[in-house]
């Protein structure tokens, strides 16, 4: 795959670089990014170096993982990808700094990757696109949901993540399904628990 940049007028997906070390570094710090996501905890500007210099271009070369910061006005606000599961899938990940949220921003990040896996005639042209996420991880699945995802899965100890089982959510996304939520929130097509009171905590 080549690299691509992908714009709305608002939100800018270009592919990081060495320039964003400092900023990728900076901004997973964050506990709550290394609490609901993969990233290495702690995370070393090592990691940031290596997933800028090996990850990010050799996902792209080898089309393995599309890769994309997500931008606004010139900052770094967070990370959209795409891990590749030929033929035709793929499985989406993102996350936002806290200056990044609660202002749509990653919606339209996830958006305009997704056109792009599933629209685009020098994209993957993919037939779907799965979402995952430890189980509590409201605010990425109240993102996958206003993307048109469906809730499908909540596997008890489903994932490994630092040394210990977490449940795991899954959901899915087909090239011809409306890009909009499709049931009321929750939008659970199993059961699932009600969203807790108070703040929702970070994405994955």
């Amino acid at each position: 795959m080549e690299p691509v940049e992908l714009t709305d007028g608002a939100v800018l997906l270009s592919p990081p670089t060495e320039a964003d070390v400092d900023a990728i570094f900076d901004a997973c710090q964050d506990p709550e990014i290394q609490a609901w996501t993969t990233v290495p905890s702690p995370y070393e500007r090592e990691h940031a170096e290596g997933f800028v210099r090996e990850w990010v271009l050799a996902g792209w070369s080898e089309n393995r993982h599309a890769t994309w910061a997500i931008r606004e006005g010139g900052a770094l606000r967070g990370m959209v990808g795409l891990a590749m599961r030929p033929p035709g899938s793929a499985e989406i990940g993102y996350w936002m700094s806290r200056e990044g949220r609660g202002r749509g921003l990653l919606h339209r990040a996830v958006l305009l990757a997704l056109g792009w896996a599933f629209d685009a005639p020098d994209g993957p042209r993919l037939e779907q696109v799965e979402w995952r996420a430890f189980a509590g991880n409201w605010p990425s699945w109240r993102v996958a949901w206003r993307a048109g995802f469906r809730f499908e899965a909540a596997v008890r100890l489903g994932v490994s993540h630092q040394g210990t089982r977490r449940d795991d959510w899954g959901g899915t996304l087909l090239r011809d399904d409306p890009r909009e939520p499709v049931a009321p929130w929750p939008a659970t097509t199993i059961a699932a628990p009600v969203p807790p009171e108070g703040p929702i905590r970070a994405v994955r």
